[in-house]
């Protein structure tokens, strides 16, 4: 641990709300971290709960502030405000680091003295925080360019990455006003600048999955997602090549906003969004229809489960979309 008479070379933030069941974990990840100058930051968003008695014990260990509840980016805004380190990583409250997250990531700043982000794998675990499934976004994204974050979107928490605090402060942080997709529309601004990112090709942070999870919002991040590439796409000066792209990301990013939609039990939401996904797509009607459910049952199994196709097809608001692709299909 750091202590307060050198500067730290990392600072991880943690911004935390109603977190008492797994902060302790969190922020003890960072304690065992075989990496030891950094400095820990706990953003309280305002909690209620007894998150701040569970993290008493630390308190000659942390940097604890306590906010009114302003939302997950002004957290991690204050943070990067009050953070000593050159490089900055982030750890969501009920997540925890490896061991060697800190060592493997700073050494790849190291390596490439040109590179504002180091980004990395992640193992999603269950609510115990046992293994479910080492993520390896690399396999799918290996650049991460501009085309690389806007085509694929490759984050599943914050934790995965670690950045040099100047490009954070150059950009003026996290987007206060996205409910979800914030790391999206932080990274996509970060490129647009020129910020230069590489991967870590190993897990380096667990990422939890359980019932208060915010990605169980789906409406919000189906909204969230798709406001940010609104922004992105009246950007000045979008290279050619990025513009070029528009047609293809937005029908993609529509129809993953769909199956979350579905995933989440916002069914008419989802219907909704694949009527929107049907006038960027490059299939014809039939093809398009197919691709859905191609794409569905992927990120169904993706997340470990197996679509039911034939329970979707049976439901109202499917059969509600089939009527309306056939008026939209020019089909008699």
């Amino acid at each position: 641990m750091s202590n307060t008479t050198t500067t730290p070379r990392v600072s991880v933030i943690i911004p935390v709300y109603n977190c008492d069941r797994y902060i302790r974990q969190a922020v003890e990840s960072i304690l065992a971290q075989t990496y030891q100058s950094y400095e820990i930051i706990v953003i309280d968003d305002g909690s209620t709960d007894n998150t701040r008695l569970v993290l008493q014990p630390f308190f000659d260990t942390i940097r604890y502030i306590y906010q009114e509840n302003q939302g997950v980016s002004a957290a991690r805004n204050h943070g990067i405000d009050l953070a000593r380190g050159e490089l900055i990583a982030f750890l969501d409250g009920d997540d925890f680091f490896l061991p060697d997250k800190l060592t493997a990531q700073v050494a790849v700043f190291d390596a490439q003295p040109n590179l504002g982000i180091v980004h990395s794998g992640w193992r999603r675990v269950n609510q115990a925080g046992e293994i479910i499934k080492d993520e390896t976004p690399w396999d799918y994204a290996p650049k991460l360019d501009m085309e690389g974050w806007l085509r694929w979107k490759p984050i599943g928490t914050m934790g995965t990455l670690m950045f040099r605090r100047d490009w954070l402060q150059k950009v003026g942080g996290f987007e206060p006003e996205l409910g979800h997709a914030e790391d999206v529309d932080l990274v996509l601004r970060l490129s647009l600048q020129g910020c230069e990112a590489d991967w870590l090709r190993q897990s380096t942070v667990c990422y939890r999955q359980h019932d208060q999870n915010t990605m169980r919002d789906g409406i919000s991040q189906a909204q969230s997602i798709n406001q940010v590439l609104d922004k992105f796409f009246t950007s000045e000066s979008l290279p050619l090549g990025i513009q070029l792209l528009e047609k293809r990301v937005r029908y993609n990013t529509l129809v993953w906003s769909s199956w979350y939609l579905y995933y989440t039990g916002f069914y008419s939401e989802m219907v909704e969004y694949l009527q929107k996904s049907w006038k960027y797509s490059s299939y014809l009607p039939v093809g398009t229809v197919i691709h859905w459910i191609e794409s569905f049952t992927g990120f169904s199994e993706n997340m470990g489960d197996d679509l039911d196709a034939d329970k979707l097809a049976k439901t109202g608001e499917w059969q509600q979309l089939m009527s309306w692709v056939i008026r939209n299909s020019g089909v008699s």
